[in-house]
């Protein structure tokens, strides 16, 4: 890495304006993971998602197809729903003047317009392009969207030991980070800090053995091994689950932490797999969702147990989230300038170069 490269200018996290033009460019026009496949289950089911100011319905239709639309009724603009899940029922009905609306999207009923001369074929809910991956959910505003596959490139094969759609929630923990979410993604994708940060983290996986991959313009990460015994990330690192069915000795022994662009932080353990999605509210805040994933056979266990990877990863996550902070925090002095970056932190500068094409 040259000598040359710095961090970003600290606009780059202050400035409202490209914070809109980001939103634009990496939330907007590009798939970008919304939830799980389990969520919706069944016909009708549903859940909504805020994404930077646009409020949209994930659901299935008759056919179990996915189905995403704008949480707008079509009549006067109308919120549909405001209730974070549930199930519609046989329709999708708008609570102000009950006009109804299919699974599919089309136009039902409209009520109250007697005399009025108009198609029902011109208003269907405002739709939202999906695609799933391996039980995650993916979503795109764009009025381009190539395959998801093309954007998650070799992420597929990659991952598909670990069976992701085969794996169940057992917890989510929320929070509120007053940072810029692109820091979020910058500390995510190293741990030269863990000596410094993460007494516990660093005591389990050595912070300077990681082996990153090649940067992508979709994706950045790597894995790490365990030091010495450790077989997982907890306090202790003992392992009281069953391994993921499909891993190998190799993939049983490692982490693999990858940033998949704009929101989904994907780490993938050897008996659990941990997801953070990050959703932008403001330049300098972030809401960050964090949750775990374990095998249905574990879960069904008397004797199960998650609480060990979520305590241990809550109290990581929140000195990950301090951090940040503070790094918002002096980024927004007038004393801020870019600093030199180190030899690894090339995963770094490779997503500063992605975002700096929009700057």
């Amino acid at each position: 890495m040259s000598q040359d490269h710095k961090t970003l200018p600290g606009r780059y996290y202050t400035d409202a304006g490209l914070f809109q033009r980001e939103m634009e460019r990496f939330y907007f026009n590009r798939w970008i993971y919304v939830g799980r496949t389990e969520a919706v289950p069944r016909a009708g089911d549903y859940f909504l998602r805020d994404v930077a100011g646009e409020s949209i319905i994930v659901t299935r239709d008759g056919s179990n197809e996915l189905r995403a639309f704008y949480n707008v009724c079509r009549h006067r603009g109308t919120r549909l729903r405001t209730e974070p899940s549930g199930n519609f029922g046989a329709r999708i009905v708008c609570p102000y003047h009950a006009w109804s609306y299919g699974l599919d999207g089309c136009l039902l009923g409209a009520p109250q317009v007697d005399g009025v001369e108009f198609s029902r074929d011109q208003y269907p809910l405002h739709a939202v392009r999906t695609a799933s991956w391996d039980g995650h959910i993916f979503v795109h505003f764009g009025d381009y969207a190539g395959p998801l596959e093309l954007q998650l490139g070799e992420l597929p094969r990659k991952f598909a030991p670990w069976r992701m759609h085969e794996l169940s929630l057992y917890k989510r923990v929320e929070y509120d980070v007053k940072a810029n979410w692109k820091l979020a993604i910058l500390n995510y994708n190293e741990c030269l800090h863990c000596p410094t940060v993460h007494p516990a983290l660093n005591r389990l996986t050595d912070y300077l053995g990681a082996d990153n991959e090649a940067p992508s313009p979709n994706y950045i990460g790597g894995a790490m091994g365990f030091r010495g015994a450790a077989e997982t990330m907890t306090f202790d690192g003992r392992r009281r689950r069953a391994y993921l069915p499909g891993l190998n000795d190799r993939e049983r022994r490692m982490v693999c932490y990858y940033a998949i662009l704009p929101n989904l932080l994907l780490s993938l353990h050897p008996d659990y797999m941990m997801v953070h999605t990050l959703w932008p509210r403001s330049v300098d805040r972030t809401q960050i969702v964090c949750e775990f994933y374990f095998h249905p056979n574990e879960l069904a266990k008397p004797d199960f147990t998650g609480d060990d990877a979520v305590e241990f990863w809550d109290q990581t996550n929140r000195e990950d989230w301090r951090v940040v902070e503070l790094s918002q925090a002096g980024i927004q002095s007038r004393a801020y300038t870019p600093g030199p970056y180190s030899q690894r932190e090339e995963l770094l500068h490779a997503f500063d170069e992605i975002v700096r094409e929009d700057g």
